[in-house]
């Protein structure tokens, strides 16, 4: 990371045109600002809600995004001015002056302006030199995350088909030593895996041309703590039938590894979870492995982290939107069923998990996970003791299963829960 690189820049711009001064990536997440001497005090121009929110919640909102994107600056190759729109809160103008390397934009810088400077002022060509050296930065780091991204995949994917031949080492295993290298130190301490799912950005959706691919680096800020991050395609879901026009793979997921202060405390793989969590347009759920040393356990890490996730989404209001490995019970013993084995569709339960029945199925679940104990199951329902009583004779005439033996409730128990995974 090159933090007080891009401070330093940015300060010099401050100091250059005598302005407030932000740099932000193109994704609009911030990486640097400055305040030149006098902001706020009546000489420059005051924080705007905008300026207020990016600096302190790192990020701008989808609608200041399109505003500004809606003058050009994606294309643009020197300063564009900025008119303010109080309904986005853009309260005071702009000037943006795109960050730009060899062609393609990597960010910007936002000048709080309210027509003080003319477009044509030297000193705004001069910053823009400055914004080229940026850029270089922005490329050069762009191109190493890239690469660890697609190590972190071929690790992640390769690793387990093992070797090429006697005494060779896996693709996996070479990109685990690849990976390590450029990560340096970090690559040997405590780590833990983090996953996404579904992972579906705007960027995917064709919003700014971001890659697709399934082992690019995804579009999206890089939280601190994390070392690699890249996108997979899962295999599809062997239990759901395919239909003509679906398409054959399974969700797309974000992998991020992350670097832990310590094996106790899985507070900086939370925090990345909670910032990535706000990128995806649609619902998504995060899962988190349980700490490894090392690069060595990453694959079975990456197994935690999907199991947890997809617990998440099966249970969000006790486990979601973030999940972890340790805390998911019986999901971890589920999320283990060999692929194609269908443990929901079981002769005993098939019935109860049709539609029609979803409200037995619930008072099914409920009374197990309550220990089978009424007074607490009719409580959580909300509903009179033989209400429940006469649910549950429904039940196992439905099931054939006799909710007084223990492994029966254990196979209808572990069915539910399978259903909902």
């Amino acid at each position: 990371m090159r933090e007080d690189d891009y401070q330093a820049l940015v300060d010099e711009v401050c100091a250059l045109l005598g302005t407030p001064a932000t740099l932000e990536g193109r994704d609009f997440a911030l990486i640097a600002f400055g305040a030149h001497e006098g902001d706020g005090d009546g000489t420059e121009p005051a924080l705007d809600p905008v300026r207020r929110r990016s600096i302190l919640g790192r990020r701008s909102s989808a609608e200041v995004r399109a505003w500004f994107e809606s003058f050009g600056i994606t294309r643009a190759t020197g300063p564009v001015r900025i008119d303010p729109e109080p309904a986005a809160g853009v309260e005071h103008g702009r000037i943006c002056l795109p960050v730009r390397h060899a062609g393609v934009v990597h960010g910007y810088i936002w000048l709080m302006d309210d027509g003080a400077l003319d477009l044509a002022d030297p000193r705004l060509a001069s910053a823009m030199t400055v914004a080229s050296r940026i850029g270089a930065l922005l490329a050069a780091e762009e191109h190493a995350e890239a690469r660890t991204g697609e190590l972190l995949r071929t690790l992640l994917v390769e690793d387990e088909r093992g070797a090429g031949g006697s005494g060779s080492r896996s693709a996996g295993e070479e990109a685990a030593a690849e990976l390590g290298e450029l990560l340096g130190p970090a690559a040997s301490g405590t780590l833990a895996l983090l996953a996404v799912l579904p992972w579906r950005t705007r960027d995917e959706a064709g919003g700014s041309g971001g890659s697709r691919e399934a082992g690019g680096g995804p579009p999206a800020p890089v939280p601190p703590h994390v070392l690699a991050r890249c996108l997979l395609v899962l295999p599809p879901d062997p239990a759901r039938p395919h239909r003509k026009g679906d398409a054959r793979d399974g969700p797309p997921a974000l992998a991020a590894l992350v670097r832990l202060r310590s094996a106790d405390s899985l507070d900086p793989a939370h925090a990345a979870a909670t910032q990535l969590l706000r990128v995806p347009l649609s619902p998504a759920t995060a899962g988190v492995s349980a700490p490894r040393r090392g690069l060595s356990g990453a694959v079975p890490a990456w197994r935690e982290a999907l199991a947890a996730a997809r617990a998440a989404a099966a249970e969000p209001g006790r486990l979601g939107p973030v999940a972890e490995w340790a805390a998911i019970g019986p999901y971890r013993l589920l999320a283990a069923v060999p692929a194609g084995a269908d443990a929901a569709g079981d002769p005993a339960v098939r019935a109860l998990l049709r539609p029609a029945h979803a409200e037995l199925a619930r008072t099914a679940e409920v009374f197990l996970d309550h220990a089978g104990q009424a007074g607490r199951t009719a409580a959580a329902l909300g509903i009179h003791r033989q209400t429940l009583y006469y649910r549950l004779s429904r039940i196992e005439s439905l099931t054939g299963l006799d909710l007084d033996d223990g492994t029966s409730r254990l196979l209808l128990h572990m069915a539910l829960k399978a259903a909902r995974l």
